[in-house]
């Protein structure tokens, strides 16, 4: 393959994180097995083309279908039009696993979510709070005053 032959990108610039690569190799094989970097490199290098494999193929059952988006469906089509559809069956249920994980985060908040929630009141005070912070900065103030929490109790 050309380095030029993935849409416009050289091959340096299509990559899969190595550390997350080699974790994923290593958890395969028994712990006492080693893996030389040139065949760490080498399998990495063949999940790329794989995955511009599967991305190609998905791409034209997407085309074929005139639609614009490549669905989950798609995907699942080109791996069997790929020879691979003894996998569809556990690349599905991998994809059900992680709309449930997905499901699931959001319902909990997100990633970012510390779990503490806001009254719609709270909010506003604390935009406030941050706008008279940001105005203070901006108007080369040291520092906004800063609003007592309620929640904090001061002990003596």
């Amino acid at each position: 393959m050309d380095p030029m032959d993935i849409v416009g990108k050289t091959k340096e610039d299509a990559s899969l994180p190595k550390a997350t690569m080699t974790k994923i190799i290593k958890e395969m094989l028994p712990p006492d097995v080693r893996v030389a970097r040139d065949a760490q490199d080498l399998l990495i290098e063949c999940c790329v083309e794989f995955i511009n494999l599967v991305s190609s193929e998905s791409n034209e059952v997407c085309s074929r279908e005139d639609k614009r988006t490549i669905a989950p469906e798609h995907v699942l089509k080109a791996l069997e039009v790929l020879g691979f559809g003894e996998y569809i069956e556990d690349v599905y249920a991998a994809y059900e696993h992680h709309k449930t994980e997905t499901l699931h985060d959001s319902l909990k908040g997100g990633k970012w979510s510390n779990g503490a929630e806001m009254t719609e009141e709270e909010a506003a005070a604390e935009q406030q709070r941050m706008f008279a912070e940001a105005r203070a900065r901006m108007n080369g103030s040291a520092a906004a005053p800063k609003q007592p929490d309620v929640d904090q109790t001061i002990e003596s």
